[in-house]
């Protein structure tokens, strides 16, 4: 009697809270918990609670490698219960209450006022230093152990996203509200498969996550301002997926990404990296602020990012000097603020 009561217990938490041990209020659509950590809540298909918001596991198609005039993927066709719009986190609520806080709703991502300190057309040249240095090129010689820190940082939040232990630290929580985040919340959702693979499913996998990369490279064009920037997170989020979760560190598709991400990070680093108030200086708005705070957080890990495969091929390393002017990240108590007035 004792297992059967803890057993059902335990079915009717939410994979998160059960896989972390911890209480569950089972608040419809997405728990307390969830919410607070920007989790996606799921729950056993046992339950009836499942039907909330559930994404089953299924079987992996077997696939090419991408030709490079791909369609589109239809997700669904794979997946049959995945979709962008069911993978999108519902906005974070107050845990007092349970109910979405205010300054949610109102966030306004228009009127901005960004502007772009520096050439950001040498952030989309980045991949031919390597090979063509420039003389006033400075080299970065990582010791061993500052590459090896960097490597497990980063694999980390390859993992997070993978595991769905929350959010990688350079995506704001508050970009999930939004209806243009829709790649970021197919990435998050997309990127699961990679949890638990079974044996000989690599190459499935990492097809699907290859095809929908140049789906968003190829839909570049047609982007917004925060869209844009959506999908250059989601674009790192699969490139690292791919070199630290499916091990492809010598993959020709992975060197050929790097360059699509260069030129991805330039178009959303054209739209601005730096509040107008921050310049003059004076407190910025709360919208630009999350804005450009995440262009650059996502910027900075792309460098990061971009050092450990030139180390990884024997490449020398530079400095990324065209960044010069770029404020550093903020602090985390700001960054993690839930509300305007926090």
């Amino acid at each position: 009697m004792k297992t059967a009561r803890y057993s059902a217990s335990r079915q009717k938490a939410c994979q998160p809270c059960s896989s972390a041990k911890a209480k569950c209020d089972r608040k419809v659509g997405v728990c307390s918990r969830c919410a607070t950590r920007g989790l996606a809540c799921v729950y056993p298909s046992s339950t009836p609670a499942a039907t909330q918001n559930t994404t089953e596991p299924v079987d992996e198609a077997e696939m090419d490698n991408p030709p490079s005039n791909s369609k589109p993927i239809l997700l669904e066709s794979i997946f049959p219960d995945l979709s962008s719009s069911a993978s999108v986190s519902p906005p974070p609520q107050d845990i007092d209450n349970g109910n979405p806080s205010p300054s949610i709703t109102t966030l306004d991502f228009s009127n901005l006022e960004l502007v772009c300190p520096i050439n950001a057309d040498d952030i989309n040249m980045r991949w031919m230093r390597s090979y063509i240095p420039l003389p006033e090129q400075i080299p970065k010689n990582y010791s061993p152990a500052t590459m090896a820190f960097i490597r497990k940082i980063l694999k980390s939040y390859a993992a997070v996203a993978v595991h769905s232990r929350g959010i990688p630290p350079f995506i704001h929580p508050l970009q999930m509200a939004v209806k243009s985040a829709s790649p970021l919340a197919t990435c998050l959702s997309l990127v699961r498969i990679c949890d638990n693979l079974l044996p000989g499913s690599d190459e499935a996998v990492a097809g699907v996550l290859m095809r929908e990369m140049q789906y968003l490279y190829m839909q570049r064009t047609t982007y917004d301002d925060m869209t844009l920037l959506s999908a250059f997170q989601a674009y790192l989020i699969y490139s690292m997926v791919l070199f630290f979760q499916l091990g492809r560190k010598t993959d020709s598709f992975l060197r050929q990404a790097v360059i699509a991400l260069q030129e991805l990070a330039c178009s959303s680093s054209r739209q601005g990296l730096l509040c107008l108030a921050e310049r003059i200086p004076t407190r910025p708005k709360w919208e630009s602020w999350i804005v450009t705070e995440a262009k650059r957080r996502t910027l900075y890990t792309m460098y990061f990012f971009d050092s450990v495969l030139s180390t990884q091929d024997g490449l020398p390393v530079y400095l990324g000097t065209e960044l010069r002017g770029l404020f550093a990240p903020g602090s985390k108590t700001l960054w993690q603020a839930k509300t305007r007035d926090d």
